[in-house]
């Protein structure tokens, strides 16, 4: 590494949202970092991950699909093999 080119390399406080701090190293200048979360916070690391289908995407795809299948059904239009 050349010498005299890279930045101070300090014991950082990170201070979450929740209260949680903890130390570790960093070039911040202040000694300091506040972050949004952390992993005594995050739904990830606590197991409390919600799992959500966005606007039904699934559902709505099983209904037109449903459409298209008994409309194919009723007008007796399904795809057929070539038989040569």
């Amino acid at each position: 590494m050349k010498p005299d080119i890279h930045p101070a390399y300090v014991p950082t406080v990170v201070t979450c949202t929740c209260g949680s701090t903890f130390t570790t190293r960093s070039t911040a200048q202040s000694g300091r970092i506040n972050a949004d979360v952390c992993s005594e916070c995050h739904p990830f690391y606590t197991g409390k991950q919600k799992i959500l289908d966005t606007g039904g995407r699934v559902a709505r795809f099983q209904a037109r699909y449903a459409k298209k299948a008994a409309a194919q059904k009723k007008s007796g239009t399904g795809k057929t093999s070539k038989s040569t």
